[in-house]
């Protein structure tokens, strides 16, 4: 990677990755794109809606890009409410952006997700290789995804690299139509309220990940040498597994007098039941050395120091 691309930039993923590859790459080699700007940006940023292909390929042409990192999607509780425009935003998108990667011969990267998982997967310790059948218009498009990058690799050696991320935790953007941001929600209400009110019902297990751990996975995947990859698309990877109930705990060793409550959602609940407890990651570590830094107590402790700075 020397000069990358990013779209939905401004996104969960995105604001915290531009930042981190404009400090190894240099400021004016990450081109941060999204479909609206905020009033304050440092470095290159063009207004960018993933339906315009046209548009897309024009971006990536005026600056020379080598590596298009597509973020841009609607997240999985949101797409299940408007599931036709999930369906064109996230695989029109995606196909643009690969049709992009393939005619200027960019490398390619896109995240997938636990949410490609269904209820038929193994529940505990995930394979790489397993049954897919989501029951969500947002893991059906994650499905799709990966085989469509496969698709572009074998057919037009697109050189593409995913991660099926879990649950990501970040203290920087605020949640964004997750299933799994109530365990980010947790934290803050825990320091505006002492209390808070869990959608997910107590014993469901998913896969989470902290996001320095996550942006780091990204990096590392696409500086791996292309020889040693077996799975491209994509690499389950994770960093801990719990309920509600655990992380509260936690919370608890900071903030004692700390409350959780329930009020579930059937929606996400639905979605969260139909995802893996815990996945297995073995593939990622041997292929292209992934190792998870934070684990629930590291991650509650950065957490609460990063949010009582910035609430």
């Amino acid at each position: 990677m020397k000069r990358i691309l990013i779209t939905g930039a401004l996104g969960q993923i995105g604001s915290e990755l531009t930042l981190k590859l404009r400090e190894i790459y240099g400021r004016d080699n990450v081109i941060a794109t999204d479909i609206r700007q905020e009033e304050e940006t440092e470095g290159p940023f063009e207004i960018l809606d993933v339906s315009d292909q046209f548009r897309m390929y024009e971006i990536a042409k005026k600056f020379r890009v080598d590596t298009i990192i597509h973020l841009a999607a609607l997240l999985s509780a949101t797409a299940e409410t408007k599931p036709i425009f999930a369906w064109n935003l996230n695989m029109g998108g995606l196909v643009n952006a690969l049709e992009t990667a393939r005619e200027l011969n960019c490398q390619f990267f896109t995240p997938s997700s636990i949410g490609a998982f269904g209820p038929t997967t193994p529940k505990d310790h995930t394979p790489q290789v397993t049954i897919q059948r989501p029951t969500t218009m947002y893991g059906v498009n994650k499905v799709a995804g990966e085989l469509l990058c496969d698709y572009y690799f074998h057919k037009f050696s697109v050189d593409t690299r995913s991660l099926r991320f879990p649950g990501l935790i970040s203290y920087v953007t605020p949640p964004g139509g997750g299933t799994t941001d109530y365990a980010v929600e947790i934290y803050y209400e825990a320091l505006r309220k002492q209390q808070y009110t869990s959608y997910i019902a107590k014993d469901t297990y998913m896969d989470m990940m902290y996001m320095p751990d996550a942006l780091n996975a990204i990096i590392q995947l696409m500086e791996a040498d292309p020889a040693q990859l077996k799975h491209r698309n994509a690499f389950n990877v994770t960093a801990m597994s719990f309920d509600p109930e655990e992380i509260a705990n936690e919370i608890r060793n900071h903030i004692p007098n700390f409350e959780l409550n329930y009020q579930v959602d059937p929606v996400r609940q639905q979605i969260a039941e139909s995802w893996p407890n815990s996945i297995d990651a073995t593939a990622a570590k041997e292929e292209w050395g992934f190792k998870a830094t934070y684990d629930l107590k590291q991650m509650t402790i950065d957490m609460l120091e990063q949010l009582r700075s910035r609430l």
